[in-house]
This record gives structure tokens, C-alpha cells and sequence, in this order.
């Protein structure tokens, strides 16, 4: 059919297509983690608390440090509080497992690492943890440490209550009976998953519509003989859907990318700390924000 020959209706719907198209490329671009910034400075290791936003007072400090070497002894993994008076222009979930891997937390055998990240300028805090905690900081029970233990504080003003408070959860968790924190990490799993799961039907059923009325337009505007070309939507509609019920199914599991450690990785290690051996981290932990 010749273009020209199309009606104003048809034609106006051939134009939506590229326009559409580069929003839908533009949206994936902005998701998280699609794209990094600059390369990131990084702060020093230089202890187990790391309050380069000076949140906490020396005793407060010291008093957080002793819990956490205690954690260490007790169960070998390993947690870093680290306040931030800058994120950088990076989002928390990227500078969040960049300076786990960076820092290299988490013994390098199974990457039992955890950071609690405070960037009180950003108003963002994030529990970034590593591979070999999956099973027990899962992704929505480091978000209800957060939301109860966490913001509450914060929102007051008060970071150094904050921040001992969820220390102290996170630390209660690791360190728990593992059935009962199997059975914690469960609940907050099933109440999660009642809140976000009717989002993703939504979702499917906007781009089984979206391919539909494509799929018309091709049709309508060019015929049996052009076909094919409308029917190159389908693979991008289809591999959208794939994604969302992907990134769906990695919510539920605690948001863990596939694979093992990063071991060695790069500026751990601070008077005999025993950190720079791990570093597995992948993304997996919650944020929250004031």
C-alpha cells in the first residue's frame, strides 16, 4: 500500500510508533541500576563503623563496634555501619553494593557481609547485604527493619537512635535460633508480597493491550502484505513482560543475582578487622528514605 494513500486516523497511529517506542527505551534506560555515573570515590574502611557524616558520638561509636565484633565472633558474619555525607549523584542501591564489593565484607568462604548505609543530606538509608545472607536478611525483612526500627528515629531528627536501633535488629536476626529467623524472614516475605503482587497483572495486562493495539494499527494501516513489519513490536512487548515478571520473581527470592562471590575484593582490611577477603554483594537488601 502506498504510504500516501493511508487515512489521517492511520497515518497519525504510524507516527505514535517510533515515539513510543523511544519512551519505552527511555523508561528501561531510567530504571535502577540501568546505568551507572561517575566513578565513585569511596571512603576509607576504617573500622567496623565508619560515620564519615558524624551521626554518632564517640561513645556511641565505640559502643556500636563492640556489638559488632561481638557479631563476628558469634556467627562470623560481618556488618559495617557507614555513614555518607555524599552519595555522589549515585543512587544508594548502586553505591550500596559497590562499596560492599569494594570494601570487600563478608568472609570470603560465603560472603556473609551486611552494610547499614546512612546518607543523611540524601535523606536515604539502605541495608545492603551480601550473597551468603540471603536465606536471613531477605529483602523484605531488611525493609520492615527499616520502616519500624529505622525511619521513625530519623524522622525525629534523632540518627544515632536510628541507626543503633536498626543495628541492633539487623543484629538480633543474624544471630537468632535459624528457625525462628526462617519463620521471621517468611512473614515479612507473605506480607510483602500481599502489598506489591497486584501491581504485576496490572502490568502484563497494560502490555497484552499494548500489543493488541499494535498489532490493529499494523494491521489496519498496512495490510496482509505488510504484516511482518507491525509484528516487530511483538519480541520488545513480550521481552517487557519477561522482564517484569522476572524482576517480580527476584522480589520474592530477596532480589539476589545468580552466581557467587566477588572475592578479593578491592581497600578492605583495618587493623587486623580481618575484612577484604569477601564482597559479594548484588544488589540484595531494601531502602527507605525520609
Amino acid at each position: 500500500m502506498n504510504p500516501s494513500a493511508l487515512s489521517p486516523r492511520e497515518g497519525a497511529a504510524r507516527g505514535l510508533l517510533p515515539a513510543l517506542l523511544l519512551g519505552l527505551v527511555l523508561w528501561l534506560a531510567a530504571l535502577p541500576g540501568a546505568g551507572l555515573a561517575a566513578e565513585i570515590k569511596f571512603p576509607a574502611l576504617t573500622g567496623r563503623v565508619v560515620d564519615d557524616a558524624q551521626l554518632l558520638t564517640p561513645e556511641q561509636e565505640q559502643a556500636l563496634t563492640g556489638k559488632l565484633a561481638t557479631l563476628e565472633q558469634q556467627t562470623g558474619d560481618q556488618l559495617v555501619v557507614v555513614t555518607l555525607p555524599s552519595l555522589q549523584d549515585q543512587e544508594i542501591e548502586d553505591f550500596g553494593y559497590q562499596l560492599g564489593r569494594h570494601w570487600g565484607i563478608g568472609q570470603k568462604e560465603n560472603d556473609g557481609g551486611a552494610l547499614l548505609i546512612v546518607a543523611p543530606n540524601e535523606r536515604k538509608v539502605r541495608i545492603e547485604v551480601g550473597y551468603g545472607l540471603e536465606g536471613v536478611l531477605t529483602d523484605a525483612y531488611s525493609s520492615l527493619i527499616i520502616r519500624n526500627d529505622i525511619l521513625p528515629a530519623f524522622r525525629q531528627g534523632d540518627y544515632a537512635a536510628g541507626i543503633i536501633t536498626g543495628t541492633d535488629a539487623i543484629i538480633a536476626q543474624l544471630t537468632a535460633d535459624p528457625a525462628e529467623a526462617q519463620a521471621r524472614a517468611e512473614e515479612a516475605k507473605s506480607a510483602a508480597t500481599a502489598t506489591t503482587k497486584p501491581v504485576l497483572p496490572a502490568i502484563v495486562i497494560l502490555l497484552v493491550f499494548a500489543f493488541i493495539f499494535f498489532s490493529m494499527v499494523g494491521a489496519a494501516a498496512g495490510g496482509r502484505k505488510r504484516r511482518g513489519r507491525g509484528d516487530g513490536l511483538s519480541p520488545i512487548l513480550i521481552w517487557a513482560a519477561s522482564e517484569a515478571l522476572r524482576n517480580r520473581d527476584d522480589d520474592d527470592r530477596g532480589g539476589w543475582g545468580g552466581g557467587g562471590g566477588w572475592g578479593g575484593g578491592g581497600g578492605g582490611g583495618f587493623g587486623g578487622g580481618g575484612f577484604g577477603g569477601g564482597g559479594g554483594f548484588g544488589g540484595g537488601g531494601a531502602s527507605g528514605g525520609w
